[in-house]
């Protein structure tokens, strides 16, 4: 199977790596050497430790032992759902509440997040997560299709587009002092 080449999605202090999925007989090349095997010829190299990941976030099933990852300091957080549908609302709960932890932690790291091809469920939880930034639906999922062209179905899009933003993921720079007074 011909899968899109790994992308690096970035937006304020935010950063995503969608993948398509490794098997055990890939995981090595995914962590460390660079070269992605199932990837075309052309396709970028992928190191989770060159773009400085320490958590994967799998919502397809389970296609290799996360073992290896593990042992490289890497978490893996197991979310699957249904391919082509949209999220539940406790995963996206729990994705929101994991980002919001990670980039306040740490901005500006790295978040691997795939599916089986890395063109729908994983495409849908960066867009949700550029969404509660206080990007646009539409801005969202243009950026994410300049880089992982054919991503997002239908179903998902329909979803995307309803979806209604909280603004967890939206971060105030504490250096930065508004007035609220107003001189007459």
């Amino acid at each position: 199977m011909n899968r899109p080449a790994p992308v690096e999605l970035c937006h304020k202090n935010m950063r995503f790596l969608i993948t398509h999925n490794p098997t055990d007989g890939t995981l090595n090349s995914f962590i460390e050497v660079g070269v992605y095997s199932e990837c075309c010829e052309d396709s970028p190299k992928m190191v989770l430790k060159r773009y400085g990941v320490t958590t994967v976030v799998r919502v397809c099933d389970s296609t290799y032992d996360k073992t290896p990852l593990e042992k490289d300091g890497i978490t893996v957080v197991d979310w699957p759902f249904d391919d082509g549908a949209p999220p539940p609302t406790k995963l996206v709960d729990d994705w929101l509440a994991l980002l919001k932890k990670k980039f306040q932690e740490d901005p500006g790291s790295c978040v691997a997040v795939h599916c089986v091809a890395g063109l729908g469920r994983a495409p849908v939880l960066v867009a949700l997560a550029l969404i509660e930034s206080g990007m646009k639906y539409e801005d969202a999922i243009q950026l994410i299709r300049q880089k992982r062209r054919g991503a997002i179905n239908s179903k998902q899009l329909t979803y995307l587009e309803k979806y209604r933003s909280k603004q967890r993921l939206r971060y105030k720079d504490p250096h930065t002092h508004k007035n609220k007074c107003c001189i007459m």
